[in-house]
C-alpha cells in the first residue's frame, strides 16, 4: 500500500509541474527556486526544463505505483 501512496504523490507532483510550466503560470516561473533555471536557460528554456522534470517525476510515480520500481524494505 505504501508504494501506491508514494506513486500517487509523485504523479501529482509531476503533473503539477507539467501543467504550471505548460500554462506559463507567473508565480511558478517567478518563484525564488526557479530563478537559477530561468537565469541559465531563459524563461522558455526553464519551462521546457520543468515539463521534462515533471514527466520524469510522474514516470517514477507510475513505476512505484505499479511495482516496476520497488521501494526499499527497512
Amino acid at each position: 500500500m505504501e508504494h501506491i501512496l508514494v506513486g500517487v504523490v509523485l504523479v501529482a507532483s509531476g503533473g503539477f509541474s507539467i501543467v504550471c510550466a505548460a500554462m506559463d503560470v507567473e508565480w511558478f516561473i517567478n518563484s525564488r527556486k526557479a530563478r537559477l533555471p530561468v537565469a541559465l536557460m531563459g524563461r522558455n528554456g526553464a519551462r521546457v526544463f520543468y515539463i521534462v522534470l515533471g514527466v520524469i517525476i510522474a514516470a517514477a510515480g507510475i513505476g512505484f505505483a505499479t511495482g516496476l520500481i520497488p521501494l526499499r524494505s527497512k
